[in-house]
């Protein structure tokens, strides 16, 4: 047999593990020698994406996997190839999403003596990678390829790495065992645990539950719910866990840290226990909520390493959210919260919404006329038009981040959201929201960014074109970057290059493509805007909207972390914005 033939067999055997495994899509650019994208497209179960750029295709698989829940699969070389994806896997990594990403390495009598694009992959993924491992015999592949998509997915979810040394890749490929899908796995806490933990929560006078993005590979939705709703408990979640809960639920508070909206705060500082579940608790989840290392802590995760990073619990239930949630809720049964205090918890949490949707609710904004846009108003408009169930996808600009505080923007439990990571790579929405409407394109899919961050990616959108997804962004444009020239402002030192003075090309690029695209200034024109989005979109072509916000549109959670305390009772928060370049998508994710 040929080293040609021995090759291609070795890629198809690769492209059919990954497929019995239960992998659905593989993303990459195609490499000079036939790979695993051309195997993977002889692979009736295996979709191949082709990407402009190696940073885009990670960012997608990101996207894909978030809705899905399974890996998907990232196809690069050694070199360059691999270099160019690694921001994107760092933010897989912060996010905790299920990616398996195959490579190559070079002849082994290229390494130490100048081999061509020649590097060090394992070291480079090292700190990003849950798992890397060097296929050096055919003889190995097969478990390598499994044993990848089970870390993929099971514990903490997270990045797996597996290079295929250039010898195996000439060498015959050995025969296929026929071998099912990679189990997820779902353990349960401690009896003696759970039990203690339940003993806290009935006992505690106000306990709040936190759910993280942990909540979602888990499908623990369900179980939160009735978790919370046997302790007449006020839930918030982390920006990744949002959808946990319908934030339409009586006992749904919005989002915690950053993102909390006032007075839902009062809520965090009078809460005597927490339950955290599936979350690492990053700095973002804590912004602003000085009294949480006060509070006693039951945190539940399937990564034991979660435990004791942020906070130490006065409860560690190791297991799978949706499994220990059942437990509690079991446990409880037996050790029953006071149906008084119940009631009264849910009173307050009912005060507190209404509270919310008289300041920021959706009176703000009704799409007539020639009413200026603010942020809030433009968000609310969007949502209105694509309504609660849609995949929402966000960035990590100054602009969207008034799309974290519920009531301006509420997500249904049907919904997905997909936010970065505590890594918050400019550029990341773009690329995930291609990689979340491939996963499904049965739903409406809309990106909320800032104009650097939609400039930075517009590599997406020829892949978008070719696979005819229909996209809806909303660019919040003020012409720069603007978190750093917030921060500027405080601190008032000059902000000229945070000032864009070149004309934008993103437009030209949209329609270059074959997309469409408006520009905004009013409610009036956006409303108008969005009923042609909606045909546009449903056609497979993107659909971009732009609209100009002014720099002082700061949403509510960041002037209270900058003016040392919260905006309640402020809609003057309504007014004007910034740009990208902070940390918006407070991950937390391990989980369960």
């Amino acid at each position: 047999m040929t080293t040609e033939n021995h090759v291609r067999n070795l890629w198809n055997l690769v492209a059919e593990t990954l497929a019995d495994a239960g992998c659905d899509s593989v993303f990459g650019l195609p490499s000079d020698e036939p790979g695993l994208m051309d195997a993977a497209a002889g692979q009736p179960r295996l979709r191949v994406v082709g990407v402009r750029d190696q940073r885009v295709g990670a960012c997608a698989a990101v996207g894909h996997a978030a809705v899905t829940g399974r890996p998907a699969v990232l196809a690069v070389n050694s070199g360059p190839s691999f270099a160019n994806t690694l921001t994107g896997l760092l933010e897989a990594s912060s996010l905790g999403a299920p990616l398996v990403v195959v490579t190559t390495r070079v002849p082994l009598a290229g390494i130490g003596r100048g081999g061509f694009q020649y590097t060090d992959q394992a070291a480079m993924a090292g700190p990003l990678a849950k798992w890397t491992f060097l296929v050096e015999s055919p003889a190995q592949l097969t478990w390598a390829l499994r044993r990848a998509v089970h870390l993929a997915v099971n514990g903490g979810p997270g990045v797996v790495l597996v290079e295929i040394a250039d010898e195996v890749l000439r060498a015959p490929a050995p025969e296929r065992l026929p071998a099912g899908p990679v189990p997820r796995l779902r353990g349960a806490a401690d009896a003696g645990d759970v039990d203690r933990a339940a003993r806290l929560l009935a006992g505690a006078r106000l306990p709040v539950i936190v759910a993280g993005g942990g909540c979602k590979p888990s499908g623990a939705g369900p179980a939160v719910r009735r978790l919370a709703e046997a302790l007449g408990s006020p839930v918030f979640t982390t920006a990744a866990g949002r959808g946990t809960l319908d934030e339409e639920h009586p006992l749904a508070c919005g989002l915690v840290g950053l993102y909390t909206t006032p007075p839902a705060d009062s809520l965090l500082a009078a809460a005597d226990v927490v339950l955290v579940v599936g979350s690492r608790l990053e700095e973002t989840a804590r912004m602003g909520w000085d009294s949480l290392p006060g509070k006693k802590l039951i945190h539940i995760d399937v990564d034991p390493g979660v435990f004791l990073t942020a906070l130490e619990p006065e409860v560690a239930l190791l297991g799978d959210a949706a499994t220990v949630a059942v437990q509690l809720t079991e446990a409880l049964s037996g050790a029953p919260a006071d149906p008084e205090a119940a009631a009264r918890r849910r009173a307050e949490a009912a005060a507190v919404r209404a509270a919310l949707h008289a300041l920021y609710g959706a009176s703000g904004a009704d799409g007539a006329g020639d009413t200026p846009l603010t942020v809030p108003a433009a968000l609310r408009l969007l949502q209105e038009s694509v309504a609660r169930e849609a995949t929402l996808v966000q960035e990590n600009g100054l602009h969207d981040m008034w799309g974290y505080h519920y009531p301006v923007v509420s997500v249904s439990d049907r919904a997905k959201v997909i936010t970065p990571g505590e890594q918050t790579m400019v550029g990341f929405g773009l690329p995930a929201a291609l990689g979340a409407a491939l996963a499904d394109p049965t739903r409406r899919t809309v990106l909320v960014c800032g104009d650097g961050a939609f400039e930075m990616s517009l590599a997406a959108l020829p892949t978008a074109a070719e696979q005819r997804i229909g996209l809806t962004a909303l660019v919040l444009d003020n012409g720069g970057y603007g978190w750093p020239r917030f921060v500027r402002a405080d601190e008032g030192a000059p902000d000229t290059l945070t000032r864009f003075t070149a004309p934008s090309h993103a437009e030209a690029a949209v329609r270059a493509v074959g997309g469409w695209s408006a520009r905004c200034a009013t409610e009036g024109e956006l409303a108008a805007a969005l009923e042609t989005a909606a045909k546009v979109t449903a056609e497979g072509r993107t659909a971009v909207i732009t609209v100009p916000v002014r720099d002082e549109d700061v949403p509510v959670g960041v002037r209270g972390l900058f003016d040392g305390h919260g905006a309640a009772g402020s809609p003057a928060a309504e007014g004007p914005s910034a740009g990208e370049g902070h940390a918006a998508g407070a991950p937390d994710g391990v989980a369960a």
